[in-house]
């Protein structure tokens, strides 16, 4: 009797399995580059499943047909896909936590929606910053309206890992300059976070100028910032984050989970900026093996 129920049993989780899936449409903020890249793999992950991407289209272009699941790639993606007459479930992708918050905010509308960030966990930045500095403890960070409300988990990851804080307000183009140089002389290192009223594209180089100046480097969030000047950054990949999308696709379907951060990671280090400023760190595969290693130890 156990043998025919367990059958049974069996039998009814292989046929919800096989009707659990759907059609995705795929909006991405620009073709080619990294959205390129995240759809190449978002589309090789699903193959094969019982979901399958129905069309591709740009945020500058018409709107995709009905589809059960919508997957947006960066900021312009999502607020094309909140402009759509229908309301189905939502994954934003590509774009930080406070960038997703503030588009959500514009563009008030039914129906389910979760994100994966860009940001990095204040407890991995953390965990970065020791096994890069292993004899440093005190770090610098900058915060405006935008990000001061992710101060209180950066001090908890922080102080969990032994090391030291100052932050200084930067709410104006006028307190910029002040506060960075404030917080570079109290400070080992800079660790810039997603905030776009402080990191933008016509002050980042000075930013980083003023920083090398003072012999202090800046820690970014992006493979950019790192060729841009900055001396490394702990960030995730369009991949990774396509093989994350797909993974909640294919475990949840339309049943999607709160907003969350990237689960996988990578690291960039700019060897000539640590050259320069006289410092000897550990190479990005042996970092990166570090934190794996402490991450599976706990």
């Amino acid at each position: 009797m156990r043998k025919l129920a367990s059958f049974f049993l069996f039998f009814l989780l292989s046929l919800a399995t096989q009707a659990w899936g759907g059609s995705v449409a795929l909006i991405l903020s620009e073709s080619g580059g990294a959205y390129g890249e995240f759809a190449g793999v978002l589309e090789d992950a699903l193959s094969g499943s019982s979901w399958n991407i129905n069309s591709t289209i740009q945020a500058d272009g018409g709107q995709p047909p009905p589809s059960d699941l919508v997957v947006t790639a960066g900021s312009d993606a999502l607020r094309k896909a909140l402009t759509r007459g229908d309301s189905p479930p939502i994954i934003a992708t590509l774009l930080p936590r406070q960038s997703y918050e503030r588009i959500l905010a514009e563009h008030r509308r039914p129906g389910r929606i979760t994100a994966i960030y860009l940001d990095q966990p204040a407890a991995r930045q953390a965990a970065f910053l020791r096994h890069l500095f292993p004899d440093q403890k005190r770090f610098g960070m900058l915060v405006s309206a935008e990000s001061r409300g992710m101060l209180p988990q950066f001090r908890q990851a922080f102080g969990n890992a032994g090391l030291n804080l100052d932050v200084e307000d930067a709410d104006t183009d006028r307190a910029l300059l002040p506060a960075l140089n404030s917080v570079l002389e109290r400070s080992t290192a800079l660790i810039a976070i997603p905030d776009n009223s402080i990191y933008r594209r016509n002050n980042i180089k000075a930013i980083l100028i003023t920083a090398f100046r003072q012999q202090r480097p800046v820690i970014g969030y992006s493979p950019a910032f790192v060729t841009a000047g900055a001396l490394a950054a702990l960030h995730t990949t369009p991949t990774q984050i396509a093989r994350q999308t797909a993974d909640l696709i294919l475990s949840n379907g339309t049943s999607l989970p709160p907003p969350s951060g990237p689960n996988q990671f990578a690291v960039a280090i700019n060897a000539n900026v640590a050259q320069s400023l006289g410092l000897k760190i550990s190479d990005e595969a042996a970092i990166r093996r570090a934190m794996n290693a402490d991450r599976e130890s706990r």
